[in-house]
């Protein structure tokens, strides 16, 4: 079982604070921000508690601090003062260094605090797209290359569920449910484990007005047959991340065209990361390809017909 990471090499704060190497060895030669410890070939390691100082100071250098200014604060008041313009600043680049710092320190209710901030100002389908989004997106780069483990990535991930849990329980106590066509059904293939934008999707149709069936992950295309038996026109939803692997999706494809849509009115919308491998031509009819949800919203996501 891996460990929380507490040992760090510049390449990797480079990469989480987004402050090149090079800065932080200046910052560290002409303003004793910080000392490395060094291994007995010389390079270069840091502590969580240096990764925590890079961050407040990287976050109080793009609110406009200069480095000087930063340097001559005391210790203890840096990280209250990061707290603060963290908590009240909600441009996108601030307010995703801000969770990054909770992440770091596990830190719940800086999180919790500074999305209570965010929607305030922004409805949640902002703060989701401009906010998690490119956060996800970047932890995702990070967790790739080794500069953060698994239970950073993870504790983020869990905390944006709970919030997409919560915003899609708000709009099936508040809106009315109607039956409605299509009725949308939302998986992710078998041995895809990565569920977050499929929650994300489940919120977004239901906001519109339409019915969902959400299914969540590693669901064989075999088990979605008995869906066909309710007499009702689906569309399915799925997010492609890691499975199938790039070889495996035109079958996939074929496998769900004969086994779902042939013969019916059905129609399977694809997302995902894994969408840049697919060339619309060959797809079969009612198969479509989104490498955005605006296309989808448009073409999918007028008002639904009541029946």
């Amino acid at each position: 079982m891996r460990r929380v990471k507490s040992d760090f090499s510049i390449k990797n704060l480079e990469n989480i604070s987004g402050i090149k190497a090079h800065t932080i060895r200046v910052w560290e030669k002409r303003y004793e921000l910080r000392s490395p410890e060094r291994t007995d070939t010389n390079i270069r390691r840091y502590s969580l508690g240096s990764l925590r100082k890079l961050l407040n100071i990287t976050l109080l250098y793009k609110k406009g601090f200069k480095i000087s200014k930063i340097a001559n604060l005391e210790s203890k008041n840096i990280p209250l003062l990061v707290r603060d313009i963290a908590l009240e600043n909600n441009s996108e680049n601030i307010s995703i260094n801000a969770l990054k710092l909770a992440m770091v320190n596990f830190d719940v209710i800086m999180f919790d605090t500074k999305y209570k901030t965010l929607l305030e100002n922004y409805d949640f389908e902002f703060v989701f797209f401009k906010i998690f989004v490119p956060l996800m997106t970047e932890l995702g780069i990070l967790w790739q290359t080794g500069a953060i483990c698994p239970s950073h990535e993870h504790f983020i991930t869990s905390l944006i569920k709970q919030k997409i849990h919560v915003q899609t329980e708000k709009i099936q106590n508040k809106k009315q449910i109607h039956k409605s066509t299509p009725k949308f059904v939302i998986f992710l293939p078998d041995n895809e484990i990565h569920e977050l934008s499929a929650l994300f999707l489940n919120y977004l149709v239901l906001n519109k007005g339409f019915q969902t069936v959400f299914l969540g992950q590693s669901m064989p295309i075999e088990s979605l047959t008995t869906l066909l038996s309710q007499n009702d026109k689906l569309h399915f939803l799925t997010y492609i991340t890691s499975q199938p692997r790039k070889e495996g999706i035109l079958k996939f494809i074929k496998s769900f065209d004969e086994n779902i849509i042939k013969g019916q009115e059905n129609k399977l919308s694809i997302f995902g990361p894994a969408v840049k491998f697919i060339k619309s031509e060959q797809v079969p009819e009612n198969i479509y390809i989104h490498h955005n949800h605006v296309t989808f919203i448009e073409q999918f996501l007028s008002e639904p017909i009541f029946i």
